[in-house]
């Protein structure tokens, strides 16, 4: 976990009907982490921890920046003060090549519950 390879840890999600969820999707994404911190989740910093959004099409980016844009707008207002005088730093990317984290590295959280 040097950060080294230039991945980035992500979860990869195919959704039955894009169009219709992908918008809640990205607005979950948001919820469950700090999208503010850049290069790091908690106490894991490096490139791999970096907040990603890769998106398969035109209109799957243009939901992505809608929605960072709205979550800035909130900051900025104070509407949410979780991340009060912050930038989101989220990065939005096309997808090119998903590879699967080696099996030390899958469920993670799950097989190292402490």
């Amino acid at each position: 976990c040097t950060g080294e390879s230039g991945h980035v840890e992500v979860l990869y999600v195919e959704l039955n009907e894009p169009e219709k969820y992908f918008e809640e999707l990205i607005r979950f994404f948001f919820t469950f982490h700090d999208p503010t911190t850049l290069n790091r989740q908690g106490n894991d910093s490096g490139f791999q921890y970096a907040s990603f959004i890769f998106v398969g099409d035109d209109m799957q980016r243009d939901i992505a920046q809608k929605v960072k844009t709205e979550l800035q707008s909130l900051i900025e207002t104070k509407k949410v003060t979780r991340f009060s005088g912050k930038n989101v730093t989220s990065l939005i990317s096309p997808i090119k090549v998903f590879t699967e984290a080696e099996e030390a590295h899958q469920e993670y959280l799950s097989k190292n519950a402490s």
